[in-house]
């Protein structure tokens, strides 16, 4: 890891840092004060030089929780071709299959309410797929931490599960589709960097069924139509956030109409600066 980036982590055990390939834990440190500051980067950096370090430790050895305190959880939608395309085709027989076309090429994107603390799964735990929905697909998504004043001051991996039958019978059934217990997960940690993420950053889907692999893509920031920036000012607009939230940014990877998903399926994201989340489906 270089030195302008290190991960924050929300365990069991309280919370940790990982900065140089060393680990560090946090005393009496709450967490929601924690990471709503728009300096949090510049505080950690702080917080470092008197942080106990925790040598010969590794994060996967510490029961992580998804890094969330009492934020919302937002999502964007149709910031990607390929998601323009399957929602298209998904919604083609209701007869709103121009729906997306029109949202894709908008200049207002598409800002939905995801979810609030305890419906969203840490690494993991398990996710949930709808007892109604007959087609279920996990989003893996770029997740962004976004302070009280609106500026982006960490990321980190989300899971915006999503029931693509029912939200494809009815747009207006979205919040179905979308929002239900377990239906987001978030991890393993958020990544504090003092640079952007450059636009060939990668995320990367594997899904396991058993021994096998049912499933894997991938796609990358630069194939996003709508920057970070102008989404979090459009959910910004006329709406606040006292403890900040999290922002899903889209995804643009999506398996074959013919996939979904079943129970005790293993769901892998990596995006390489945040590491990797693991789920498994309820």
């Amino acid at each position: 890891m270089t030195e302008d980036r290190m991960k924050l982590y929300r365990t069991a055990e309280g919370a940790l840092i990982e900065s140089g390939g060393t680990i560090m834990q946090l005393e009496n440190v709450a967490w929601d004060a924690m990471i709503t500051r728009d300096d949090l980067f510049a505080h950690l950096s702080h917080l470092t030089t008197s942080a106990r370090a925790l040598p010969n430790r590794n994060v996967a050895e510490f029961r992580l929780k998804p890094p969330i305190g009492s934020q919302e959880v937002w999502a964007a939608g149709v910031t990607y071709f390929r998601s323009r395309n399957a929602r298209m085709e998904e919604s083609k027989s209701a007869g709103g299959g121009d729906f997306y076309d029109r949202v894709y090429n908008a200049e207002r994107p598409e800002l939905f309410f995801k979810g609030t603390p305890h419906r969203v799964a840490g690494p993991g735990a398990k996710v949930a797929i709808r007892s109604d929905a007959k087609w279920s697909v996990p989003e893996p998504e770029l997740a962004v931490l976004v302070s009280p004043t609106g500026k982006v001051i960490g990321y980190t991996i989300g899971n915006d599960m999503s029931s693509r039958d029912i939200e494809g019978e009815n747009p207006l059934y979205l919040p179905q589709a979308k929002v239900y217990d377990r239906s987001c997960s978030l991890g393993p940690g958020i990544l504090l960097t003092s640079t952007p993420l450059p636009s060939s950053t990668e995320i990367s889907l594997q899904i396991d069924r058993g021994a096998k692999q049912v499933f894997a893509g991938s796609t990358s920031l630069s194939s996003m139509k709508r920057d970070i920036k102008t989404l979090v000012e459009y959910l910004y607009r006329d709406n606040s956030f006292p403890n900040g939230c999290f922002l899903l940014t889209g995804t643009g990877i999506v398996p074959p109409d013919s996939f979904t998903l079943l129970r005790g399926d293993e769901i892998r994201i990596t995006i390489e600066p945040i590491g990797t989340l693991v789920n498994v489906v309820a």
